[in-house]
């Protein structure tokens, strides 16, 4: 862990060791947390070192060559700027990274029984707790059975406390063998059935003495990895019934895989006093008369109904929202090929089977997950995610996993989406529009060098590399105010979604000027054609066609005439009964149209 790469000329090379590059993904987890999860405890633990360390409290010599550099516990200020200045500082980290001189003292066990100790003293009620290991050492006691099996029960012991442990394998150039989790980690890290979506799988990462295929340093891999290991992922539901057929039913669970990140504000901080402080806030209702407290008992729900409130109770609000009992029932099954692109209402759903309810779902998941892959068929479900939830039809889609051929980190899981359809009402037809002019087959064949110019000549676009900058720039500014730092200011370089304008000339400047010319050629052949200027000039011919706008009548007029409509009918509340039962009536009739179809 402590032997830098082969010095290159390469600039994208890693020039760190992987102690120093894990400390430096360490601190930036950690800046991460503080702004996602203030609440997270974060602490880091060093293994190997010559130096023991505990607790002042406890006697070092307890658990012989661990190092805890930051005691877990939320992170504050201080505590970043130590780790920081180990990782950044030259010559920072040589006197505490000195491996052990006696090899045999160095065991996993004692590694797993602190990081025990830790978690039941430090966290001991989170309901997640996680062990991130970063090593390059595939093999720790390879000539020591006793010693494996200490480790295998002290990575039980681990188990049984809820701790999921995540390995993050480093594997050397030159080394002749890659990282092989078989020889140690496999009997070590466990999988149980409550973590049946490959939690604890981890990706392989590679240390390089150039750069890699996609210029990926091998910090970037530690923290993009670490990053979708950092949360448990949390189900939208849970045991879901899901009917494949009569009398045939398992249980699933859904994931929301794909999520907008926006700004959002998970606590309150107080910072008008020496140091920011988390608020605790209370609520309270009050009424408009005196500002006396408003009990729940007291609180009751009515809507408008022609002009007066029509009170509900709790009971008869939960009833006319209630469609069934949650549950996806499949409806009967399509190719795949006819359903269109432009079908998607809402983002997709992504299930994967459990064993909760039903024993034997994920075999009868599998078996139709597999067909319907093979078959290029698609299931089509009612679906109910939760009580009250409006019900939806959607499709049920397969997937097949896909990996990134570097990390070999999973990109898209194998398993089944759920991928909402439009109902007959939400389908518009398309406002009517002038006939579009059509370009010559010239003009596509020079747009398509143009296009293949920049194309990105190393694999498919990965929206990862481009982060949002406003959301970015927005999480530097809490990083800032929380550590204490100066407020950085922005630059273009923060964008990196702004376009490389020196490297599109480069590359397709001289085939974007020749397209030019022949669209203005073009042009010009469909105004002389057309007899009419460009642009504008279609647009004044077009007015002067149009008939002269009609005088507008008199406002007085008009006012007669509502109340003479007004005086023929009963009353205006008839008039307004009148259209209201035109509009149920077409309501009515589309709904029986639909139901007919």
């Amino acid at each position: 862990m402590l032997q830098k790469p082969p010095k290159t000329d390469n600039k994208k090379a890693d020039p760190d060791s992987p102690a120093i590059a894990a400390l430096k993904c360490a601190y930036e987890i950690m800046r991460q947390r503080i702004i996602s999860n203030p609440k997270d405890m974060v602490g880091v633990l060093l293994f190997g070192m010559e130096e023991s360390k505990y607790s002042e409290a406890t006697d070092n010599e307890v658990y012989p060559h661990c190092y805890v550099l930051t005691d877990l516990d939320v992170p504050d200020a201080a505590a970043v700027r130590t780790l920081s200045n180990l990782a950044t500082l030259e010559g920072e980290a040589d006197e505490l990274l000195v491996p052990a001189k006696n090899k045999e003292e160095v065991t996993m066990a004692n590694l797993l029984f602190c990081a025990n100790q830790i978690f039941t003293t430090k966290a001991p009620n989170f309901g997640s707790r996680r062990l991130f290991m970063i090593t390059d050492n595939d093999d720790p006691h390879a000539d020591d059975k006793k010693m494996r099996e200490a480790a295998a029960v002290r990575a039980k012991d681990l188990y049984d406390l809820g701790v999921v442990i995540e390995l993050f394998p480093i594997s050397h150039p030159g080394s002749g063998d890659d990282f092989d989790r078989s020889k140690f980690y496999d009997d070590v890290i466990y999988s149980g059935p409550e973590n049946p979506d490959g939690l604890a799988t981890s990706a392989k990462v590679k240390l390089e003495a150039g750069a890699t295929e996609s210029g990926i340093t091998l910090l970037q891999s530690l923290i993009s990895d670490v990053n979708s290991k950092q949360v448990a992922k949390r189900a939208l539901f849970s045991n879901l019934p899901f009917e494949i057929a009569p009398n045939l039913t398992i249980s699933v669970k859904g994931y929301n895989i794909l999520q907008r990140q926006k700004p959002t504000r998970s606590c309150y901080v107080w910072l008008d006093g020496e140091r920011a402080m988390i608020a605790k806030g209370e609520t309270r209702q009050t009424g408009d008369e005196g500002g006396k407290e408003v009990k729940k008992v007291e609180i009751k729900k009515a809507y408008k109904f022609g002009g007066e409130q029509v009170v509900f109770t709790k009971d008869e609000q939960k009833e006319l929202k209630n469609f069934g009992p949650p549950g996806l029932r499949i409806i009967g099954f399509k190719d795949r090929k006819l359903l269109p692109k432009w079908a998607s209402v809402n983002k997709s759903t992504f299930i994967y089977p459990s064993e909760e309810d039903y024993v034997g779902s994920t075999r009868v998941f599998s078996a139709l997950w597999e067909k319907l892959l093979k078959s290029e068929k698609i299931g089509i479900a009612w679906y109910i995610a939760r009580s009250n939830a409006n019900p939806s039809l959607v499709a049920i889609i397969p997937s097949a996993e896909t990996l990134d051929p570097l990390t070999m980190r999973q990109l898209r899981p194998a398993g089944l989406w759920l991928y909402p359809l439009p109902y007959a009402d939400d389908l518009r037809q398309p406002a009517p529009s002038p006939k579009p002019v059509i370009a010559g087959d010239k003009l596509v064949d020079a747009l398509g060098v143009v296009v293949q110019q920049l194309k990105l000549p190393k694999g498919p676009f990965d929206p990862s590399r481009y982060p949002n900058p406003a959301l970015q720039w927005h999480y530097r500014i809490l990083q800032a105010m929380a550590l204490d730092e100066e407020l950085p200011e922005w630059t273009e370089k923060d964008d990196k979604t702004l376009p490389k304008a020196k490297q599109i000339h480069k590359r397709a400047g001289e085939y974007l000027v020749e397209w030019g010319m022949i669209l203005e050629e073009d042009n010009q052949n469909l105004v002389k054609g057309a007899g009419l200027g460009a642009g504008a000039g279609a647009k004044r011919g077009a007015a002067a066609e149009k008939p002269p706008p009609k005088k507008r009548a008199p406002a007085k007029k008009i006012k007669s005439e509502v109340s003479k409509s007004l005086q023929s009918s009963k009353s205006f509340a008839d008039l307004y009964l009148n259209s209201a039962n035109q509009f149920v009536s077409s309501k009515v009739n589309l709904i029986n149209d639909f139901g007919s179809r």
